[in-house]
């Protein structure tokens, strides 16, 4: 009977509408792909049903190996999550830390009425969630440590929205934390200024603006269908082409759209790239970044050996800094020395 609730475990993302690949919401991206392709594309209802259902995208090399990945990070997820930091943990050392502030009083804000701080806490803890992914994943693009651990995910040379799950376990770690911090932030902020009034506004346990973002086609984003926004939407909101680009090949596109959901970060940021009429020609990693067609557990130990590597080189630059220093200390101890005879 563990064996079975373990299996359960780990393709219960599936059945929570909490999570992005929740069924419900891949069965609404479908309907969307197939409403833009027949409405707006002009597709014919065979051609559709064909981009949609593509075998040579969902049984590709690079599918088979998403939902190999899927299975095994999962997996790794149900033993490693309980021995991370929780939202509470981090949650209750920020609400005691609060009651140093002297400009700040607990509950001061509870007057307001509970409707409206439950609107400001749902929109509040989405902004902040946003803005923190969007931060991370920067960085996962720009310290060689964690784009060593990052290139697993762009690896991929197709896209389905299993791919989310094509990480490293140690990525998976950085972005829980991430959201642990982010959620403990909210939490102990709201409840210090708002006192026991806070609440979630939510759909199906979901927070609404997560489920609004996930009802409206956020499994596109993963996928094979290159749907655009208009431009001036494309300022705020990131669409399933945008992010496409962003695991394209073409050199233009590197470091482009970092945005979860929101794509305002990529405007502040510079980072931002439009969509465009034609769709990337080749997604993935140029053969420099990462061994062609590499084994499932390559995926897993090559990162560490890049990450040690790179360890060792720092740390070699670091000792050779520290010799020299203790060189020019002696000598200049020994020019002392020779001034005092």
């Amino acid at each position: 009977m563990p064996l079975f609730d373990f299996f359960v475990d780990i393709f219960a993302n599936l059945f929570d509408p909490k999570k992005r690949i929740f069924l419900g919401y891949i069965f609404l991206s479908i309907l969307i792909a197939f409403a833009y392709l027949i409405f707006a594309k002009k597709q014919s209802l065979q051609h559709t049903l064909k981009e949609i259902f593509s075998k040579s995208v969902l049984l590709s090399r690079s599918a088979k190996r998403d939902y190999i990945m899927f299975v095994i990070n999962r997996s790794i997820t149900i033993f490693v999550s309980p021995l991370l930091l929780t939202k509470l943990a981090i949650a209750t050392v920020i609400f005691y830390y609060l009651h140093k502030l002297t400009w700040l009083t607990k509950g001061m804000l509870e007057t307001y009425n509970p409707v409206i701080i439950a609107f400001l806490f749902t929109f509040f803890i989405f902004i902040l969630d946003d803005l923190t992914k969007y931060v991370v994943h920067r960085l996962m693009h720009r310290i060689p440590i964690l784009w060593a651990l990052h290139k697993v995910h762009h690896s991929a040379e197709t896209l389905n929205p299993i791919t989310i799950y094509r990480t490293h376990p140690l990525e998976g770690i950085v972005f829980t934390l991430r959201a642990s911090f982010t959620q403990g932030i909210a939490i102990s902020t709201f409840i210090f200024l708002f006192g026991n009034k806070v609440d979630l506004l939510t759909i199906l346990g979901a927070n609404i603006f997560i489920f609004t973002f996930n009802v409206a086609g956020s499994n596109l984003r993963h996928s094979h269908i290159y749907i655009r926004y208009w431009n001036w939407l494309e300022f705020f909101l990131i669409s399933p082409a945008q992010h496409q680009i962003h695991h394209s090949l073409d050199e233009k596109h590197y470091d482009k759209n970092f945005g979860a959901t929101l794509s305002v970060w990529d405007w502040i940021g510079g980072s931002l790239h439009l969509s465009e009429e034609k769709r990337p020609d080749k997604l993935g990693l140029s053969k420099n970044e990462f061994m062609e067609n590499p084994s499932t557990a390559y995926m897993y130990v090559g990162p560490i050996i890049e990450i040690a590597s790179i360890s060792l080189s720092k740390l070699k630059v670091v000792f050779r800094v520290l010799q020299k220093l203790i060189w020019l200390g002696n000598i200049k101890q020994y020019s002392l020395f020779r001034k005092m005879r």
